[in-house]
């Protein structure tokens, strides 16, 4: 299995295979509306805006997991992340990222790139970087701020 053998659901309950992805970077990220980091869904806008017409993506996945920092439904995180953040960049329906009922793509994703503290996500906003591929690149602590991952899409867009 690797990362385009996923689907997910995304907002507004269409279903998405990762294969629509093939030949471009994409920034995988576990998202909420109420956490300290929250304001990176802004940073994350202003990467995507840059570069998606180089053929680069952001997928967001709103968690609850961490702290009940994503309690609302997918409609009002939806909504909060437009109208707060202007996001464009493809939102997916709230799943689990760690657990047994973690969605499938999050346990490749933890298989293929553990962080220093181990596979499970620690936190709202850990990022995984695939290269056009669908090859885990990096996956980044969710207080990397996403300016500092800036040079490694920029890298991958130019392979």
């Amino acid at each position: 299995m690797g990362f385009y053998d996923f689907n997910a659901t995304a907002m507004g309950g269409k279903d998405i295979s990762m294969r629509e992805y093939e030949g471009k970077v994409v920034l995988v990220v576990n998202t909420a509306s109420k956490c300290g980091l929250t304001p990176q869904f802004e940073e994350l806008e202003k990467l995507y805006t840059k570069h998606k017409g180089r053929g680069f993506e952001i997928l967001g996945f709103p968690c609850n997991q961490f702290a009940n920092q994503d309690s609302g439904t997918n409609k009002e995180i939806q909504e909060f992340c437009q109208l707060n953040y202007g996001v464009t960049f493809t939102m997916f329906e709230k799943i689990d990222v760690n657990g047994d009922g973690a969605h499938p793509l999050y346990k490749f994703l933890k298989d293929e790139k553990s962080s220093l503290l181990g596979k499970e996500i620690k936190w709202n906003f850990a990022k995984f970087l695939i290269d056009k591929k669908g090859k885990v690149h990096k996956r980044y602590a969710p207080t990397t701020i996403p300016a500092k991952i800036e040079n490694d899409i920029e890298k991958l867009l130019e392979e």
